[in-house]
């Protein structure tokens, strides 16, 4: 079994040894004080020293175990220690690896010094309360300063050692505030903030030390930033570095952690907090080009992916990185990435964080509720929107393309629906946000941005949710056009009842005629898409006429006799069969071979028609079958009374292979 010693005087040294101990490594964990060792997980296999160590302790400590690397976690600014631990590894043969903490790369407004003294004398020309942040060791240099129990306050750790530290160098216990850090932008603000702070010293203790938040908290409260500059440092690794080369040379096995983040239109003020920590906390940020460049920081490494499988593959594939966040617009559960990449990422510790959805905000903007819209996506996604906006009254759907807009708009004038009011938000959340409103038919012509949202609102709509549309509804043509057969409503209504589609179902009506059962086929699987196969010229005519009057996008009009016109379309899961022109046998081999558990309903008047499908009924592997026979009577007048005309039975048989789905 491997040993490893780690001096562990950062969080990044603390995060190293409770990854090491979760695994098949001996590790010594040495820390300087009692408080840093309570800080440190209990576990079977970590041994955790305390006390600072001088440079011949540490030698007597390498030789007495035979430890197979000594990572130096201390912090940048402890470069005594550092100095020890490379000459005693140097001295025992044991192997040195420096982890190194980033420095901050931020000089504006920033008043950088060499060493404590040196802040000691330019702070002596200026007024104003300070807040030492730079450790307690360096309390007694500043106690020096003209007005020091007075001007000071000083952050320290809450050990009785650090205490100590303030109490000896005089200064006021109102003065002193001990708190583990590191602190947040607006837990700094509100310290700057309680003591009147004019001045903040620190050291430059890495974006890991909180630097970056004392930068911002400083600039917010008006106070100038001392800045204490590093010592030489030795070379090394960072901490997703060091990681890499713990799993790659002693078989370390680490989750990464995968934070999926919903980022809300895109601008920072409206994201959560915890979402904007996610981001900052992260080795590697991942998303769109667009979503990158709204988050990520200059010295963040990021890669550009949108498919889940890339963001996957980098994710396994970066073992240098521990922590990725995966930026994706809007909300994370609404139409959003996320869904698809969950079951890629199971080898990953997975959180979501949600975000502010474009619905919500567009809606707080309109001034109106959302829990009666009906959404969708038209944003790289096929969908009939027309047969959305004619079922409900509020409609919201996501936007993509240059022109989806003004197709949109034209799409509804074009169904009869151009007085319908739309709102159409752009750049959402960002200083040009324009929300433009009007009716879809008069703003069809506008200009506007490739990704944008629209709140549709129809007063009246007016879809029917039952089968069995009226005759009526349907064209039938002029003139000899007229005998193109249809099946009535009253058949239809039964047929479509029997088929048992769902809104994803793929279907087939072969012997489409005028396409009555197509039509009500593609109004009911809004999510599926369905094929209308027909021979006769006059028919596929009224086919696509019927196909634009009822805006029925997901129907597709295919010309010729089946089952040869049929044999390169998709596998459906649900086929109507009007119309045979005598290759029933044929057309239902076709069906099975494509999907061996389809659900099939033909209807047949004939008796010659009754007798080829009774046949096929038996000669075919169906799992069920059934055949009703339906004799309808229409009310005719006879002068002063109504009489019923009989029409001919019409037999409609259903065939059910393989396992029915529910």
């Amino acid at each position: 079994m491997y040993n490893i010693c780690v001096f562990a005087g950062t969080t990044e040294g603390r995060e190293l040894v409770e990854f090491l101990s979760s695994q098949p490594i001996l590790v010594t964990a040495c820390v300087a004080t009692e408080y840093g060792g309570t800080l440190l997980p209990a576990a079977e296999k970590l041994r955790i020293l305390t006390g600072r160590l001088s440079e011949a302790e540490i030698i007597q400590l390498l030789s007495k175990t035979a430890f197979d690397l000594l990572i130096d976690a201390t912090h940048p600014y402890a470069a005594s220690v550092t100095e020890n631990l490379f000459s005693a590894c140097q001295a025992t043969g044991t192997e040195y690896l420096r982890l190194l903490r980033k420095a901050s790369d931020r000089t504006s407004d920033v008043v950088s010094v060499s060493d404590p003294e040196a802040a000691l004398a330019f702070l002596e020309t200026t007024e104003g309360n300070i807040l030492l942040a730079c450790g307690s060791k360096e309390i007694e240099k500043f106690s020096r300063l003209s007005g020091f129990s007075e001007r000071v306050y000083a952050r320290v750790l809450p050990a009785e050692s650090s205490l100590a530290a303030c109490r000896a160098a005089g200064l006021k216990a109102s003065h002193i505030i001990a708190m583990q850090g590191p602190f947040s932008e607006e837990m700094n603000l509100a310290m700057l903030h309680a003591v009147s702070a004019s001045w903040l010293v620190t050291k430059d203790g890495g974006d890991v030390g909180g630097f970056e938040a004392k930068i911002s908290a400083a600039e917010k409260a008006k106070a100038r930033l001392v800045v204490i500059g590093r010592p030489a440092q030795k070379e090394g690794l960072s901490f997703s570095a060091v990681m890499a080369l713990l799993c790659r040379r002693f078989g370390c096995n680490r989750k990464p952690q995968v934070d999926v983040l919903g980022i809300g239109p895109g601008n920072r003020e409206t994201m959560t907090e915890e979402v904007r920590q996610a981001i900052k906390g992260a080795d590697c940020l991942i998303g769109a080009k667009r979503m990158l460049e709204a988050v990520a920081s200059p010295v963040q490494q990021v890669y550009e992916a949108i498919s889940p499988e890339d963001i996957a593959e980098y994710i396994l594939r970066h073992h240098e990185h521990q922590r990725f966040a995966v930026v994706m617009s809007g909300d994370v559960g609404f139409f959003s990435g996320a869904k698809k990449l969950l079951p890629l990422l199971a080898f990953c510790e997975v959180k979501l964080l949600p975000g502010l959805s474009s619905l919500a905000y567009l809606c707080a903007r309109l001034k109106t509720s959302y829990e009666d819209v009906f959404c969708t996506s038209l944003h790289g996604r096929q969908r009939n929107i027309v047969l959305d906006i004619r079922s409900h009254s509020r409609v919201f759907a996501l936007l993509g393309g240059e022109n989806a807009v003004q197709e949109l708009c034209r799409s509804l004038a074009e169904a009869g629906l151009g007085k319908v009011r739309i709102s159409i938000g752009e750049q959402l959340s960002y200083p040009d946000e324009k929300i433009t409103q009007g009716k879809a038919e008069d703003l069809a012509n506008g200009i506007y941005g490739a990704l944008s949202v629209a709140l549709i609102e129809n007063e009246h709509p007016d879809a029917i949710v039952t089968h069995g549309l009226p005759d009526a509804m349907f064209l039938r043509g002029a003139g000899s056009v007229a005998v193109i057969p249809m099946t009535k409503s009253e058949i239809r209504s039964v047929c479509l009842s029997k088929l048992q589609l769902r809104e994803d179902s793929v279907c087939w009506d072969v012997g489409a005629g005028t396409g009555s059962v197509a039509i009500e086929m593609a109004l009911q699987a809004k999510k599926g898409q369905v094929y209308a196969i027909e021979r006769n010229s006059a028919a596929l005519a009224l086919l696509q006429l019927n196909k634009e009057k009822f805006a029925a996008e997901n129907l597709s009009v295919v010309s010729g006799c089946a089952p040869e016109a049929c044999l390169s379309l998709p596998a459906p899961s649900h086929a109507f069969i009007g119309g045979s022109s005598g290759n029933m046998r044929e057309i239902l081999a076709v069906l099975l071979e494509k999907n061996p558990c389809i659900r099939v309903v033909a209807t047949a008047i004939s008796l010659e028609s009754v007798a080829d499908l009774t046949a096929c009924m038996k000669a075919f592997p169906w799992n069920n079958t059934e055949v009703v026979s339906l004799q309808l009577a229409y009310d005719k007048k006879a002068g002063a009374y109504h009489l019923m005309s009989g029409r001919n039975p019409v037999y409609i048989f259903t065939m059910q292979a393989g396992e029915e789905k529910g």
